[in-house]
């Protein structure tokens, strides 16, 4: 299969062709870690390590190297620090200890590299020495800035005018400026904040410098996939540009331009700024790691989408379906014998389905409906009592939904894990009971267990290995 991606560049979806099949080269924008990052920040995440992972289906998992940096040295961080009166390394390393566990818990494979601004600074300094010696960028008051006059196709990435970028990207007014759009590579910091040498003065790099310096250090220029949200492609990503190619980089940034779009609620991005936030952090007390991640890739990532507790209902829903045929096909698979040799199912191209609608640039909501009608092949395959066709079925199932991120759970317990210690506890206790009033042959007992277990929302599924249960699905 050919994988297909829209490239924000060339504003069309193209056959994706690595310069090195041997070396796929990806880099992701991550991000700045001074607290708890809510959702929104967490839907590139799951889109790109989507990507990650089909990538790694195709090449190799050895041919795949995936960045995604990491901003250690910003404002935030430094406000944070000086009220907590501690290093701005204190403050980091908590929160991005938090952000890989939240990312971990959404099913999210950890990139090849993630890079840090402040490891990355002497990178930093020689490629703002590189654009100074190219003519690029020019040192003035303390500062140095790119001159955007010295790249002609400044816009093409964001396929604006100038003036328009100019009015959008509310640039910082100076008198040092040779062009308003021209932006910091490096500026002086302020008393009592982080600072670094470099030949133009103590200082910090701007956000623009740090992303192309750490994909130079990480992964080398050019390469083949650069990735974020859509709220990067200006100015970020054109500065990105402008800057990796007058640093010496010929014509060649990033192969392929990818972006995924807003998650909105209600109706407005989701942003600390605006208050309208939902903390990944908090999220995952309540609902599983899986459903977040179903629910993120519900959409087609390059379109917005909202977030809201249908969503995340949907989410469980579509996801308690597939996990009841693998728990259901594995109890029918204990009690028969074993099968001579696994069959797919007639209709197993639904496995070869999901691959197609993820090549097809990552078509989350087909690759969905290839799953459920394979998810259908095994249970008709159950009903048949076909334990050849079940076998082969259920494991197109787990790697098809494993190519996703999903399926990762042992169904029973997916089932159970909407249990508190003490419902589980109890539920056992009856279970037992129950067993001894069947040994016993007291049916009307066991009976009145079974009812008492479907008062608490407790289904009971009696197999020759004993009884097993699981929390009923809503209706």
């Amino acid at each position: 299969m050919t994988l297909n991606l829209y490239d924000t560049m060339t504003r069309a979806k193209r056959a994706f062709v690595p310069k090195d099949p041997g070396r796929v080269t990806m880099y992701v924008c991550g991000p700045t870690v001074y607290n708890y990052a809510h959702i929104g920040n967490f839907r590139p995440v799951v889109v790109f390590d989507l990507l990650f992972r089909v990538l790694r289906d195709l090449h190799g998992e050895d041919a795949v190297l995936y960045a995604a940096n990491v901003t250690d040295v910003d404002d935030k961080i430094n406000r944070k620090a000086a009220e907590e009166g501690v290093g701005i390394d204190v403050i980091t390393n908590r929160y991005l200890d938090a952000y890989n566990a939240d990312a971990g818990a959404l099913g999210a494979l950890r990139p090849t590299f993630q890079p840090r601004v402040t490891e990355t600074m002497d990178a930093i300094v020689k490629m703002i020495g590189d654009l100074v010696g190219q003519g690029a960028a020019y040192a003035a008051e303390g500062h140095v800035l790119f001159d955007t006059q010295a790249f002609p196709d400044y816009g093409k990435l964001s396929g604006r005018p100038m003036d328009e970028m100019i009015a959008g990207a509310r640039v910082d007014v100076a008198p040092y400026k040779r062009h308003p759009a021209d932006f910091v590579l490096w500026k002086p910091s302020k008393p009592g904040e982080p600072q670094w040498t470099s030949p133009w003065g103590a200082g910090r790099p701007g956000w623009h410098i740090e992303c192309t310096a750490m994909i130079e250090a990480a992964l080398g220029l050019p390469i083949d996939i650069h990735g974020g949200g859509i709220d990067l492609v200006f100015p970020h990503h054109e500065n990105e540009l402008a800057q990796g190619v007058c640093s010496g980089h010929g014509h060649e940034y990033a192969g392929w331009w990818l972006h995924n779009g807003f998650l909105n609620m209600a109706e407005e991005k989701m942003s600390k700024s605006v208050g309208n936030v939902a903390l990944a952090h908090d999220l995952l007390k309540t609902w599983p790691g899986e459903v977040l991640r179903w629910a993120l890739l519900s959409g087609h990532y390059r379109q917005p989408l909202e977030w809201n507790d249908t969503l995340l209902e949907q989410a469980k829903s579509a996801l308690d379906r597939l996990y009841r045929v693998l728990d259901d096909a594995g109890r029918f698979l204990a009690g028969t014998p074993a099968p001579d040799g696994a069959q797919s199912p007639e209709g197993a191209s639904e496995h070869a389905d999901v691959a197609r609608a993820l090549h097809d640039d990552l078509n989350t909501p087909a690759a969905f409906a290839a799953l459920f009608a394979l998810a259908d092949k095994v249970r008709a395959a159950i009903m048949a009592r076909d334990a050849a066709r079940v076998a082969g079925g259920r494991g197109l199932l787990l790697d098809a939904g494993r190519l996703m991120g999903f399926l990762d759970a042992d169904p029973q317990g997916w089932f159970q894990s909407g249990a508190d210690d003490g419902l589980k506890t109890r539920v056992e206790g009856l279970i037992a009971e129950r067993q001894a009033a069947r040994a016993a042959r007291n049916w009307p007992e066991a009976d009145r267990i079974r009812g008492e277990l479907a008062a608490l929302n407790v289904e009971v599924m009696d197999g020759p290995a004993g009884a097993t249960w699981r929390i009923k699905e809503q209706a």
